[in-house]
């Protein structure tokens, strides 16, 4: 009836037909088994289930398949008509917190409805897709029957799709396929500022600071560079980049390698595209969003003069999102610059198109609305005693 920690394996247990199982548990966002579990089937009413679900208590589904998918699709229908507890005249950090409180509440109640999976990642019941493949690029090879949540199983679902028919990139001009856990480039409007910006002169070599996919090191040695080193810490993106950089033929200008942040040596371009959001990640996804306390965006700043070549310059691209929410201003964006001993010599906005703009139902469309990202071109301020006399 409880989920619980065996050497170091998280289990889950229930009760069967007057048997005790047990079985191990998988959570990708790290979420511990669930303390209460019952056995649910398609004679359970979305009613019951919303409401199980809300108290904590896990549905292990029996039942029919795609019944199980129509249940967690009622199951939200029922959360997101609940009014938001967030008041219109809320500070934007305030709205901020709340709404992703309310989204937080959200996933842990869907994901109260789970399933079983077999050795080889078989789903066990009627009308079950084939989801092997999907399974097996998301966790890797099969390591025994275990229990994971519906709703995590239609995220793998939904990247394997993403992997297989990629993302048209128009600055690319080609499709780049993302893999599960890796963010998707669905926001052209950075690709395409890195595809825009005056490149240095003579720029043969650049750096891609946490490259995920591979789609600004593409950019780049489309562009005509000739070489680019690409940097990931995550074992998902390095294998993601270097898919992608192969697929379009650039496996011999751009080298993937594992770093956290910069690789050997110096480069007269350096570019980085760090999460957005000084907010903790509650998922592998998340990661490419949010950056607890800045620690990417204020690791490259810091570090960015030291793995410059001299007249070198780096491009941050950063969204203002988290200026119009409260959670970081520009003056200290512009502090840690110039503390970092570098100038901005240049500036190029872009306007997000994505439908949230445009969303008045959004609980931070005000923030939204009114966000710019932009690529700041930054140079290592010059010393005095480099100065000519």
């Amino acid at each position: 009836m409880a989920g619980s920690i065996v050497s170091d394996v998280p289990v889950i247990s229930w009760t069967e037909e007057g048997e005790m199982c047990t079985m191990r548990w998988h959570s990708e966002s790290g979420a511990p088994p669930p303390r209460r579990v019952v056995v649910a089937d398609d004679r359970i009413t979305a009613d019951a289930a919303y409401r199980l679900a809300s108290e904590g208590t896990a549905l292990l589904w029996r039942g029919d398949f795609q019944n199980a998918r129509q249940l967690l699709q009622a199951m939200a229908r029922r959360i997101d008509r609940k009014p938001r507890k967030m008041a219109a005249t809320a500070a934007p950090t305030d709205a901020f917190h709340l709404y992703r409180q309310a989204q937080s509440q959200r996933a842990r109640t869907l994901a109260m409805l789970l399933l079983p999976f077999e050795e080889d990642y078989r789903v066990p019941l009627r009308r079950a897709p084939d989801v092997r493949q999907a399974c097996g690029e998301a966790y890797g090879p099969a390591h025994g029957p275990f229990v994971a949540s519906l709703r995590e199983l239609l995220g793998l679902i939904g990247a394997h799709e993403w992997r297989k028919t990629g993302v048209e990139i128009p600055a690319l001009g080609e499709r780049i396929h993302p893999h599960y856990g890796v963010f998707a480039p669905i926001r052209g409007e950075y690709v395409g500022l890195v595809a825009a910006a005056p490149l240095p002169p003579a720029c043969t070599l650049a750096f891609d600071i946490g490259t995920g996919t591979g789609v600004l090191a593409a950019v780049l040695a489309q562009r005509g560079i000739a070489r680019i080193v690409a940097t990931d810490q995550d074992p998902r993106a390095l294998a993601c980049a270097a898919e992608n950089v192969a697929r379009l033929g650039l496996a011999g200008r751009v080298a993937v390698a594992a770093a956290d942040l910069f690789p050997p040596g110096r480069a007269p371009l350096i570019v980085c595209n760090p999460p957005w959001v000084p907010a903790r990640a509650s998922s592998p996804l998340e990661r490419a969003v949010y950056d607890p306390d800045s620690r990417m965006l204020m690791g490259f700043i810091g570090g960015l003069a030291a793995h410059l070549e001299p007249g070198g310059e780096g491009w941050l691209v950063l969204s203002d999102l988290a200026e119009h929410l409260g959670l970081r201003s520009r003056a200290e964006l512009l502090a840690a610059i110039d503390e970092a001993g570098l100038m901005v010599v240049g500036r190029i906005d872009a306007k997000p198109v994505h439908p949230r703009t445009a969303d008045a139902t959004d609980p931070l469309h005000a923030a939204r609305a009114a966000e710019l990202t932009s690529l700041w071109r930054l140079k290592e301020r010059q010393r005095a005693s480099d100065r000519p006399a």
